[in-house]
């Protein structure tokens, strides 16, 4: 009988995990484990085209339980990388693309384009208005108030159109805002 389970654990085929079958040395595995700890960090670091490569690699030839983390990633690698490539004619269709990334609540990337924004022109009333109102609706009552006092520093016009503006409407209880527009009563 022992004769019986000795060929039949010589029988049996190597598990497979995602269609392929663990790398033969402990030594490649491990190499493969480090690519991916290295390739994360990368990414956690936004050095997105390095992330990239490595998780490229390990896509093709890396550890089998690493494969659908890496394709995972590698689609947010190249996500990014995209969005690092954006091109703008004009300061306006920048800000008219971070107004739309703000009214589909990617707030974390329309504070990149008015950052941007303003790297390019400190003096851009209008990408301090937009700060004013992402901060505003994230509630950083600070930053929403010392980004609308410069908008309206640099354009007066700007206190009109944020009175009516309903994204103010969690800084209408602030004295300090109603005193920054309507400075006169």
């Amino acid at each position: 009988m022992p004769d019986a389970r000795q060929e039949s654990a010589k029988a049996k085929q190597p598990r497979l995990i995602a269609g392929r079958s663990r790398p033969a040395s402990d030594s490649a595995h491990q190499q493969s484990l480090a690519q991916f700890q290295n390739a994360v960090q990368l990414m956690q670091e936004c050095k997105f085209d390095k992330a990239r490569a490595l998780f490229e690699k390990l896509t093709e030839d890396g550890a089998p339980e690493l494969l659908e983390r890496s394709r995972v990633y590698l689609a947010v690698c190249s996500r990014h990388a995209k969005k690092e490539g954006l091109a703008f004619a004009t300061p306006e269709e920048q800000y008219d693309y971070a107004v739309s990334l703000l009214n589909t609540g990617n707030y974390e990337d329309a504070r990149d384009q008015f950052d941007g924004l303003l790297r390019n022109n400190p003096d851009a009333d209008y990408a301090h208005y937009g700060l004013a109102v992402l901060n505003s609706i994230t509630g950083q009552a600070e930053e929403c108030l010392d980004h609308l006092a410069r908008a309206i520093s640099l354009n007066p016009q700007n206190r009109i159109q944020a009175r009516s503006d309903n994204d103010f409407n969690d800084m209408a209880d602030d004295p300090r805002f109603t005193e920054l527009l309507y400075p006169e009563t």
